[in-house]
């Protein structure tokens, strides 16, 4: 484990920056409905050309700043992040930032099982994986008639033989379509060692048709998973953690509820995001970001990009799903029309 003298910088609410996001790639070889609707996203949709791309070397050299200032935890996103060519170096580089305590990566899992060796090989520490059901036609529904849950499952189990564990399976919930899958994921995983996330349908971007009528709140996911096995709360691993943790009373496991909807925790986020092309955002329902190529391509250097993050991070002020709560309903002004979409930032 790695560490270095760590600065702590506080937002302008008084929390910490203490986790980073990177999306290396804005391709996904899915086309989930909540993130990259395969109307939109067709064979010819033009991504971001590879110059826009922040290189390896950009990436980290941003996350060694990021690291004096006090993140600890990296997670690699995308996108589909595997799509990215020669990553285990990029994670190896990473891994090996005085003060990053924590390296983690989020797949859909399709390309795990080939790359999960080298993953671990490079420093990678732990893997998060989608699975939104285990019902294939569902499952190809909402992946966008795209593989099967088999593969997904196929890959955990390889992803945690080679000890990228444990393994968090993320499940977005969308009432009338997947809901009725709770139950069977939770016993999946009961058992297994592995933790099953199940996230209320956030209204991310702008492409992903949400309404609040599409949303199970974190209290029925409770109430239908405690009615078959019961549930008592636990306490979170670390600040800043969003998941709220729940174990089985058998001693079974334990699952974890993600309630930006219902439950909003913008009080205690801690995380910033790395964007594809090398903007800083601040938050998931951001409309913009703060641009830190550019100054890199002009020259600027390591005390001048440091100002950049301070000032961006210390003016933030972001607070929407919990404005969202308060309000009731999709916030739908100037700025909610054109948020940063869920692929660029990574979720």
């Amino acid at each position: 484990m790695k560490h270095s003298t760590l600065t702590h910088l506080p937002d302008s609410f008084g929390r910490p920056l203490r986790d980073l996001r990177i999306s290396v790639t804005d391709r996904c070889n899915f086309r989930c409905p909540y993130c990259m609707p395969a109307e939109i996203f067709g064979e010819n949709y033009s991504f971001l050309p590879r110059p826009e791309i922040l290189t390896f070397e950009e990436t980290v050299r941003l996350a060694r700043l990021f690291a004096t200032l006090g993140v600890r935890k990296i997670r690699i996103t995308g996108g589909e992040p595997l799509l990215r060519a020669s990553l285990p170096s990029l994670i190896a580089a990473l891994a090996g930032i005085g003060g990053i305590e924590d390296m983690t990566l989020t797949t859909n899992g399709y390309l795990l099982a080939a790359k999960a060796a080298a993953l671990k090989e490079s420093g990678l520490d732990r893997v998060t994986v989608s699975l939104d059901s285990l019902d294939s036609d569902i499952f190809q529904l909402m992946s966008g008639g795209r593989f099967d849950p088999q593969m997904v499952l196929d890959a955990i189990d390889v992803a945690a033989a080679v000890g990228l564990s444990p393994i968090k399976i993320n499940c977005v919930v969308q009432r009338g379509l997947n809901d009725d899958g709770i139950v069977d994921l939770a016993r999946q995983f009961r058992g297994s060692g592995h933790v099953i996330r199940f996230i209320e349908f956030m209204d991310v971007g702008t492409l992903n048709d949400w309404d609040m009528k599409h949303v199970v709140g974190a209290d029925e996911i409770l109430e239908r998973i405690n009615e078959r096995f019961p549930l008592e709360e636990l306490p979170p691993n670390c600040p800043g953690e969003v998941a709220k943790r729940y174990r089985y009373l058998d001693g079974s496991g334990e699952i974890g509820v993600i309630s930006s909807v219902s439950k909003p925790f913008c009080g205690y986020c801690t995380r910033a995001r790395l964007s594809t092309e090398g903007s800083l955002v601040n938050c998931l329902f951001a409309s913009s970001g703060t641009d830190l190529k550019t100054p890199m391509l002009a020259g600027a250097g390591d005390e001048e990009l440091l100002a950049i993050i301070k000032a961006a991070w210390s003016r933030r002020s972001d607070r929407y799903s919990e404005e969202r709560f308060d309000r009731r309903e999709l916030l739908d002004d100037e700025a909610a029309g054109q948020r940063i979409q869920m692929y660029q930032i990574g979720g």
